[in-house]
């Protein structure tokens, strides 16, 4: 089970499931802030009992400082390979008031799965708001929560 939530800010680009969409505002963070894949990363990690994401790429460190988060992604299934194991899948949620998620779905299961290396048919996305209730619903920030299976090689 992984989670991960963001504040919105103006002057940042927002990048979520590893692709960038047009909004007029961005999430604040250390790396890009991608929500999405933070909460997978956390998952994945999770499952493995290796740990989170913060654990492996803190926000305290230079190297992390604006990092893609597609290479935590990357990093993080070969970090979860050195215990023998592989993503089975990922179910996840997006929670966000704005901009819609739903047509976007498509191409952030296809980034992902390009980057871990997989189908992307093992890449469950779903999106839902919060009915303009909480930090969320005032449009204060973006969370997502995500489950992985993984498989012992």
């Amino acid at each position: 089970m992984g989670y991960d939530v963001h504040q919105l800010v103006e002057g940042r680009d927002l990048w979520i499931g590893g692709i960038k969409l047009e909004h007029t505002m961005g999430l604040l963070g250390h790396s890009d802030a991608d929500v999405l894949i933070h909460a997978i990363c956390d998952a994945l990690l999770g499952a493995a009992n290796m740990r989170d994401i913060g654990y492996h790429f803190p926000d305290t460190s230079a190297e992390t400082e604006g990092m893609d988060s597609k290479i935590i992604l990357r990093k993080t299934v070969e970090l979860i390979a050195t215990k023998g194991y592989r993503l089975g899948n990922i179910d996840a949620t997006i929670c966000a008031e704005k901009p819609k998620m739903n047509p976007h779905i498509p191409q952030m299961q296809q980034c992902m799965a390009e980057v871990i290396g997989c189908d992307p048919d093992q890449i469950s996305i779903k999106a839902t708001t919060t009915e303009k209730l909480g930090f969320t619903g005032r449009q204060e920030g973006i969370s997502a929560y995500a489950v992985a299976l993984i498989e012992k090689l």
